[in-house]
C-alpha cells in the first residue's frame, strides 16, 4: 500500500502531476488513471493528487487541457476515420489518406505547444529558485553586516566610557594641584614656624600634618 505523505507539493511534483495528467488527457485515458500513475511515483494517495490538481494545478493549465483534449477529439476522428477507410472502396482512399494528413500535423503542432509550455514554467522554476537562493544570500550578508554593527558598537561604547573616567581622572587631578598651590603659596606668607604641613594620602587627598 502506498504510503500517504503529508509534506508539501513542490514545484517539480506539480510538473510531473501535470504532464501525467495532459497525456492520459490526451490519449483519451481517465484521470482517476494519471491520479494513479502519479501517486506511485511520488509515494502520494491517488486522492491526494487528485485534490492537488483540481484545486489548484488545474488552474495553471486551462489552455493545456482544451489543447489536449482537441488532441484527442482529433485522435478518434483520425481512428475513425481509418475504420471507415479499411470498409470503404479502394477509389476513396486517396481522398482519406489526403484529409488525415492536415489533422496528423495539427495534432504534431498542438503537442509542441504543450511541451513549450511546460519547458516554460520549468524554467520559470528555475529561475525563481535562483532568485530564492541569491535573496537567501542576501539575508546572510545583512545579518552578518547587522551583527559586525553591533559589535562595534559595544566597543564604541567601552571607548567612551574608558575615555570618561580618565577624563575624570584627569580633573580630579586638576583639582588637586590646584589645592596644593594655593596651600603653598599660603605656606610661603605665614611664619615658618606656623605654617601647616601637609601631606597627600594614598588617594590622592591632602591631609593635614599635626606639627
Amino acid at each position: 500500500m502506498t504510503a500517504t505523505r503529508q509534506d508539501a507539493w513542490s514545484p517539480d511534483d506539480d510538473l510531473l502531476l501535470a504532464e501525467v495528467t495532459l497525456r492520459h488527457i490526451r490519449e483519451g485515458s481517465t484521470q482517476l488513471a494519471a491520479f494513479e500513475e502519479v501517486s506511485q511515483k511520488l509515494g502520494r494517495t491517488a486522492a491526494a493528487c487528485g485534490f492537488r490538481w483540481n484545486s489548484t494545478v488545474r488552474k495553471k493549465y486551462e489552455a493545456a487541457i482544451q489543447i489536449a483534449k482537441a488532441q484527442r477529439q482529433k485522435k478518434k476522428q483520425s481512428s475513425s476515420g481509418r475504420n471507415k477507410k479499411s470498409e470503404t472502396p479502394d477509389t476513396t482512399s486517396t481522398a482519406s489518406a489526403s484529409a488525415s494528413a492536415p489533422t496528423r500535423t495539427e495534432t504534431e503542432v498542438s503537442f509542441d505547444a504543450v511541451i513549450r509550455f511546460l519547458r516554460q514554467q520549468k524554467e520559470e522554476y528555475n529561475r525563481l529558485r535562483k532568485l530564492e537562493a541569491e535573496l537567501e544570500q542576501k539575508e546572510k550578508e545583512i545579518a552578518r553586516l547587522r551583527e559586525e554593527n553591533d559589535k562595534m558598537k559595544e566597543e564604541l561604547d567601552q571607548v567612551q566610557s574608558e575615555h570618561r573616567e580618565i577624563n575624570d581622572d584627569y580633573k580630579t587631578l586638576i583639582r588637586i594641584m590646584d589645592r596644593a598651590r594655593k596651600l603653598a603659596v599660603l605656606s610661603e606668607e605665614e611664619d615658618p614656624d606656623d605654617r601647616t604641613r601637609f601631606k597627600m594620602d594614598p588617594n590622592g587627598n591632602l591631609e593635614r600634618v599635626d606639627k
